[in-house]
């Protein structure tokens, strides 16, 4: 592309006792007669660890090299501060992290990349998958994937898949199986027992419905329910918690799943809606209580596995809202009894703390994404734990022989997953391994001993000339660490300092990229250095959450929903919301700051047809422009695409892009399907959100939603019907009373330092903020014989967005 050609690329991959070592080799050239810039990118595993990274360049090897993060950093910035530089990026994906590096070659040379990763395959419903992605985004003319893996305990099936792959190319997949773990004083253990009775189930469904899981959220998860309802067995047993502002039960206690009472369930499920804010504290403490009074009074088998899954899109406002409380109460209640698996709908919700919650109840996290298969990904997650075999794992290790092991006690284990344990000898000469391993089953205690002797072992690891060095050693280094750093989300002083250091230490040692460490690559030139930071992405922080951080140091204004103008105040820990009645089609001017250059304007689309029943169509956010007219820059975003406008040359991406774009006066990230933030100049940053609706929704249709974050940064004479707000403001409220609604009462209010004025019809009410899954408590104007309304908003109707 652009005089540059990739004429090769490797992918070469070893896997020994399921743990993968690969190595992707790019060859590039520029044909061109001037200097041009290559691009090398590639999406790795999440759960992968970068080892190596280098780059070749007209014969000369650059090596990057591990460093601790800050470390690393300050040799980072120093670089910069000389030159230019060739800098690696990061995004995080589902299943993947996007590795990136760009550096400049000279006309006629050639450069060649090679990236190193490994990672442990996991076992899941009985299969191993290897995930390897590569987008060389032209032709190239040499391409090859090539996979050799040796498996001690035998391949019963294999099978390769891939997107690109055509009858055509069907028959260049070559497989061959090789039948065949102790070695150099290290072991690893995995077990996975088959063919064991599954253990009876007892689930408490502790499910979020404040407002903000409104719409797609709430319906996606009523379909999920709806196919675990299908999937529960006559055995289990089972509830459903409901928190809001509110905690609701399906039942008081736990009950059997018979034919008769999955069907009320169901019944149950399809009735789900949406109310008030979002007690979390309530919803997970009422399920450990349920499941204790259960297991107390014998309401279910003696011999059988009690879980509890929670699924929320936002953060606790309502009860005990503070996090560390929450944590300490759950951890108390439940006692280590059974696991807690938090599940985070969205970007909205503060998944350190569901983690932490989660690794402290021996469950884990997971985010669900918002995306048209969310309910596929909630059913995906219940099928992991919907089969548990045994309860109350425990390996046992001679301690005489033995040390540095990895983790070795077990709350669960599910039918089609695999517990690994690794650690090494006392005595490297010894070659031989005892274990004994207990569980509890659904009909008995299962105990048994086992030994593996490593000369037969170590034998036939000899006849294969590929195996990646000491992987054993390295394999137990990867186990450890990543362990040490789960240990780590829930530890607290000392215990914490420890567990990072421990961490930091091996992550230097193997060479691992970790979240501890980054890895720098320098390639020195005539007058300055390039130089590139790798990091590992942490979960739930990418380039979009990293910005939103920002949002705390602000005033925070927001448009979004039918359309829902949501003013935060600061000062009074309070907030004022207003809806803006006008027809579809009509350009409402929301920012107008004339010292920034910068105009923001939306324009109204409505429902797919009108409601007879109702006065006043639904209305939404259907068109953006955003403009700096000093800069002569024009955005213009719609729910099918962005398009960019610096004086007469137009760029245009769609939502199913992934892009960071930079240039001079201009930040454009596009998180594909999610949200786009935008900074022009040195003004405020916004985020701009796309709500996708079910494509054949009868109603509905997508829509946008605007956020400004730095407001502060827009100069006094900013006006617009968002903008106007800018400046500070205060408001009184007087003459509470009863509403409609005894939750929702109504006031009159006077809004001061502003030149509007309210005195009448105002009401408490929740309106969702869908970036943050907040539902956030505002005084909001129902009269439309009030003034904000009424008497100002013609003033920003305008005939176009530009």
């Amino acid at each position: 592309v652009n005089g540059i050609e990739i004429y090769s690329m490797k992918i070469d991959s070893k896997v020994t006792s399921r743990f993968a070592h690969n190595v992707i080799t790019s060859r590039a050239v520029n044909r061109g007669n001037v200097h041009k810039e290559v691009f090398f990118d590639v999406e790795l595993p999440k759960t992968a660890f970068i080892t190596n990274f280098s780059m070749t360049i007209d014969g000369v090897t650059y090596p990057g090299t591990i460093k601790e993060k800050e470390v690393a950093k300050k040799q980072y910035e120093k670089a910069v501060s000389k030159g230019q530089t060739a800098g690696l990026v990061k995004a995080s994906g589902r299943k993947t992290e996007k590795f990136t590096v760009s550096v400049n070659i000279e006309a006629a040379s050639k450069v060649t990349f090679e990236l190193t990763y490994e990672e442990l395959l996991k076992r899941q419903f009985g299969k191993y998958e290897m995930f390897i992605k590569v987008k060389p985004k032209q032709l190239v003319k040499d391409f090859e994937i090539e996979v050799n893996i040796f498996e001690p305990q035998g391949i019963s099936d294999l099978e390769a898949e891939g997107t690109f792959i055509t009858n055509d190319l069907q028959n260049t997949i070559k497989k061959t199986f090789s039948e065949k773990k102790i070695v150099n004083g290290y072991f690893v253990h995995f077990f996975a027992p088959t063919n064991l009775p599954k253990l009876p189930k007892n689930v408490v469904f502790v499910i979020d419905i404040s407002g903000s899981m409104s719409g797609r959220e709430i319906e996606q998860t009523r379909e999920a329910l709806l196919k675990i309802l299908d999937d529960i067995k006559e055995d289990d047993f089972f509830n459903f918690i409901l928190f809001g502002s509110k905690v609701h039960t399906w039942k008081e206690t736990l009950i059997k799943a018979t034919p008769e009472n999955l069907d009320e369930a169901r019944k149950f499920v399809r009735g789900i809606d949406t109310e008030g804010m979002t007690n979390l504290y309530g919803g997970v403490m009422r399920g450990i209580d349920m499941l204790n009074a259960a297991h107390e009074e014998n309401l279910v088998p003696k011999r059988s596995a009690s879980i509890i899954i929670m699924l929320t899109d936002g953060k606790p406002n309502v009860g005990i809202s503070n996090t560390e409380d929450i944590q300490a109460h759950v951890k108390k209640a439940i006692e280590g009894k059974y696991p807690l698996y938090s599940l985070g709908f969205g970007y909205g919700v503060d998944y350190s703390f569901l983690e932490k919650m989660a690794l402290e109840n021996k469950g884990l996290a997971r985010r669900i994404y918002p995306d048209s298969d969310a309910a596929l990904q909630l059913q995906g997650f219940y099928d992991e734990v919907s089969n548990p075999m045994l309860t109350d794992v425990e390996l046992n290790y001679p301690e005489n022989e033995i040390s540095d092991l990895t983790k070795t006690s077990f709350k669960h284990f599910y039918d089609g997953s695999e517990i690994v344990v690794a650690g090494r000898f006392i005595d490297n000469n010894q070659n031989s391994l005892t274990v004994d391993v207990r569980g509890e089953g659904a009909n008995d205690a299962l105990s048994y001993t086992t030994q593996q002797d490593a000369e037969q072992t170590a034998k036939a690891f000899q006849e294969q000339d590929y195996i990646f060095g000491e992987y054993i050693e390295r394999l137990w280094a990867y186990l450890t660490i990543e362990q040490l750093l789960e240990k780590r989300i829930a530890a607290t002083g000392e215990e914490k300092e420890n567990l990072t250091a421990e961490a930091l230490d091996l992550s230097l040692k193997y060479k691992f990229v970790t979240p501890l460490t980054s890895m720098v690559v320098t390639k020195p030139e005539d007058n300055d250095n390039r130089d590139g930071i790798a990091d590992k992405p942490i979960e739930g922080i990418d380039i979009f959450t990293i910005v939103l951080y920002l949002k705390n140091q602000w005033f925070a204004f927001t448009v979004d929903g039918d359309p829902h103008f949501i003013i935060s105040v600061p000062q009074k820990d309070d907030a004022i919301c207003f809806n803006i009645n006008e027809n579809p089609g009509a350009v409402l001017n929301l920012i107008n700051d004339p010292v920034t250059g910068i105009t923001i304007n939306g324009e109204l689309i409505g429902d797919k047809r009108a409601n007879s029943a109702a006065k006043i169509q639904n209305t939404y956010f259907g068109k953006l422009g955003i403009a700096n007219k000093h800069l002569d820059l024009k955005l213009t975003v719609t729910p099918e695409k962005i398009t960019i406008q610096n004086g007469n040359e137009k760029t245009g991406f769609t939502w199913l892009d992934s892009v960071t774009l930079q240039q001079e006066g201009l930040t454009l990230i596009i998180n594909r399907k999610k949200n786009l933030v935008l900074k022009m100049g040195g003004g405020a940053s916004f985020v701009i959100v796309l709500h996708q609706v079910w494509k054949k929704h009868p109603l509905h249709q997508d829509f946008l939603g605007l956020y400004t974050l730095e407001s502060d940064k827009l100069s006094e004479q900013t006006h617009g019907l968002l903008g106007q707000f800018f400046h500070p403001i205060d408001f009184t409220i007087l003459e509470i009373h009863p509403g409609s609604d005894p939750k929702k009462p109504d006031a009159t209010m006077i809004v001061k330092n502003n030149e509007l004025t309210v005195t009448r019809g105002w009401q408490k009410d929740y309106r969702a903020d869908p970036v943050h899954g907040v539902d956030v408590p505002c005084w909001f104007v129902h009269n439309n014989g009030a003034g904000l309304i009424d008497g100002v908003h013609t003033d920003y109707i305008i005939s176009s967005l530009f």
